[in-house]
């Protein structure tokens, strides 16, 4: 007998194969949470995300009078490499209203957690 063993009787245990149905046989729908995700605020940016934002307004503004294409690949890379090139006095002002934002974030954040408490 060619082959390997024969397993006609075993049941398989993955649970991504199995198949689960209610009474009727059919599946049923996996449940949509996408949009519990939706209502978390995102964290706030860091330093280097408030200068990205900076950059790219400026930089947008710029290509846009020059009628040039704009790519976000090329803009990430410019970017990046100002921000290595910049000094710490520098990208101090980025720092502080990273920290304003950061501390408004958590404060938000708080008073939303009070005010889920005294809801339920």
């Amino acid at each position: 007998m060619k082959g390997g063993n024969s397993r006609t009787g075993s049941k398989s245990t993955d649970s991504k194969l199995a198949v689960k149905k209610n009474g009727g046989g059919v599946t049923k729908p996996a449940r949509n949470t996408a949009w519990f995700h939706k209502l978390k605020t995102p964290p706030p940016p860091d330093e280097f995300l408030v200068f990205l934002r900076d950059f790219v307004r400026k930089q947008f503004n710029k290509e846009l009078h020059d009628n040039k294409p704009l790519s976000a690949a090329i803009m990430a890379k410019a970017a990046c490499s100002k921000w290595k090139t910049m000094s710490d006095a520098e990208k101090a002002s980025y720092a502080a209203e990273a920290q304003r934002l950061k501390t408004a974030y958590y404060e938000n954040h708080v008073l939303t957690e009070k005010l889920k408490a005294l809801n339920m």
